[in-house]
């Protein structure tokens, strides 16, 4: 799963938070322009503008300053003259886009940028006026603070004193963003508030904790004199939060009507919700099949045995058996990501990116809720060469000996291997640094901040799916079982979510569907239930996107015959950056998926 460290709760993508301050009013006009306003210009606007208007956001992208604006020491703002002023801003860059561009004048590449800033509007606008998640959402404001303080800390785009007197101005806005999150939330679903509390306490301890120990020696007091009125505010929101905001409930589920538009923005796909959902179901079945010929080979009863639950389930237990402990996690993901490098250089699939700074680290506890397994944290748009980061959610000590264990089968010996292609080789950090020499620089950031979903999440799929057909691991069926069985997960993910969100589902069903044809840990299971809460239609982009990515792999495959080359075709894709698949079908083939 990949992630930036972002408020959004869509992982799919690097997303910024649908509402945005208005900072960039003071150079950009409202009111709707001329039709001679330039495509070039309009969309820089667009990608500036917004990351002005969240400077927590701009941080991460590496977009640190803006006319005046040092925006590494601000907070975004949720007010309502904000909130208002950025959707009057997102309906009136809409009319000047339709008056002022002529999309059958544009360039491929531009008219592909073009259809990115029409969703991503579209999107902001959804959220603005319907689903308005700073009135429903505690954690969108959990998760912003601790981004405001982590992006500083861990990315080194100055000095540290510098990067400190970011923090220590972030720190000193917490006090009145907290107060304006409490007024702004009317009600929260009863899971949203309670991953928002267990996430405050992460922010309380990377505050209390690292923070202040890395201090510079130097501002060690006015670090300390900021972060006391930041952390009464935060423990006086998770009072609010348990005492206050617990007792006024609401639904976390969507609804039909705004799933269907959501998921036609996020996904873009060329299906609606109902026949993505009809064909995971479909895949399901033939996925289980398989399943159920390797587990037959591997029990050695050639597939005489007639209950494929029970076959499929003894292989995939001693599969499972197989696994680190919670102290040698990290270092076999370690392990694992040297192999799958070697292996991708060995079999010639991709050229793999020049730089080399990609790091292994716990994912932080602010975003642990959501993050309970693992993610990716790619380097700045902007500025490439700084860490991205490889996240493993470390096992607590104090978890009961069943629940570790739980845990540890689920990412076994052959799980933690596929975990670590998805994440990392080749999947998510091969894909961004891809990404993160996408010229021009304009074109590169709207790609990265608003990046189409199911490129990136299908992408890290795909991959997995290439390696083994490439021979990893020396075709071993084990593991070959073990992807089978991720894959269920994948197809689960897309059915839970359009279920979950627009059809009904009980909690035991969704259970039902991951533990029992699933073959998933309780303890997985768990998890993911609880992130399908959380989140909307950023679950099916795994599924919408292997498929999506297969597609195209077989459609330039047929057109180009015996010409056709694996390797080209992985790089002159990934090249283009995060763009829908059927616009990057638009691109290589002139025709859409």
């Amino acid at each position: 799963m990949r992630r930036f460290i972002i408020v959004s709760k869509m992982p799919a993508r690097m997303t910024l938070p649908a509402v945005m301050i208005p900072l960039a009013f003071a150079v950009t006009a409202c009111a709707p322009q001329s039709p001679k306003e330039d495509f070039s210009a309009l969309a820089e606007e667009f990608v500036y503008t917004s990351l002005a208007n969240s400077p927590v956001a701009a941080t991460q992208v590496g977009f640190h300053r803006h006319g005046n604006l040092e925006l590494d020491s601000m907070l975004d703002d949720f007010s309502p003259t904000s909130i208002e002023q950025q959707r009057r801003w997102h309906q009136q860059l809409r009319l000047r886009l339709l008056r002022a561009v002529d999309e059958k004048a544009l360039t491929p590449e531009d008219r592909a940028d073009l259809d990115i800033i029409h969703d991503q509007i579209s999107l902001a606008l959804l959220e603005l006026q319907s689903i308005q998640s700073y009135r429903h959402n505690p954690t969108l404001y959990v998760e912003l603070i601790g981004n405001a303080l982590y992006s500083p800390f861990v990315l080194e785009y100055a000095d540290k004193t510098t990067r400190y007197r970011h923090i220590i101005n972030r720190l000193k806005a917490i006090p009145s963003f907290i107060e304006r999150a409490k007024l702004n939330l009317a009600t929260a679903p009863e899971i949203w508030t309670k991953v928002a509390i267990g996430e405050n306490d992460g922010n309380i301890a990377l505050i209390e904790g690292e923070l202040r120990k890395q201090a510079p020696d130097d501002l060690r007091a006015a670090y300390d004199e900021v972060a006391a009125p930041a952390l009464d505010s935060l423990r006086g929101l998770t009072k609010f939060l348990q005492s206050d905001l617990m007792g006024r409930t609401s639904d976390w589920r969507l609804g039909a009507g705004r799933y269907d538009q959501k998921f036609r923005y996020v996904i873009a796909t060329d299906q609606p919700p109902d026949q993505v959902l009809a064909a995971a179901e479909a895949d399901m079945k033939t996925t289980r099949e398989e399943m159920f010929q390797i587990a037959s080979r591997l029990n050695g009863d050639r597939g005489n045995s007639k209950d494929v639950d029970a076959t499929i389930k003894r292989s995939l237990d001693a599969i499972a058996t197989r696994h680190a402990t919670p102290e040698t996690y990290f270092a076999d993901a370690r392990r694992d990501l040297d192999e799958a490098r070697q292996f991708v250089r060995e079999k010639d699939l991709l050229t793999l990116p020049a730089r080399d700074n990609l790091r292994v680290i716990e994912t932080p506890e602010f975003m642990r809720g959501i993050y309970s397994v693992g993610g990716f944290n790619p380097a700045p748009a902007l500025e490439p060469n700084l860490g991205a980061f490889y996240w493993i959610t470390p096992i607590p000590p104090s978890w009961p000996r069943e629940r570790i264990e739980s845990k540890l089968r689920e990412y076994n010996f052959y799980g933690l291997k596929i975990l670590t292609i998805h994440e990392a080789m080749p999947g998510h950090y091969v894909q961004f640094e891809y990404a993160n020499d996408v010229q021009p620089q304009l074109r590169r950031i709207l790609r990265a901040v608003f990046g189409n979903g199911p490129y990136v999440e299908g992408w890290a799929v795909y991959a997995t799916d290439f390696m083994l057909e490439a021979g990893y691991l020396n075709n071993s069926p084990e593991l070959r079982l073990t992807f089978l069985k991720h894959q269920l997960r994948v197809l689960a993910n897309t059915i839970l979510d359009v279920r979950l969100h627009t059809k009904g589902m009980t909690d035991q069903e969704a259970l039902d569907l991951m533990i029992k044809d699933g073959f998933q840990e309780r303890e997985e299971a768990i998890g993911k239930l609880q992130r399908a809460k959380l989140s909307s239609a950023q679950l099916p982009t795994y599924y919408v996107g292997w498929r999506d990515w297969k597609r195209l792999r077989d459609r330039v495959r047929s057109e180009k015959g015996a010409a056709f080359s694996l390797k080209e075709f992985h790089e002159s894709s990934l090249r283009e950056g995060a763009v829908p698949l059927p616009v990057l079908s638009r691109l290589l083939t002139g025709k859409p998926l």
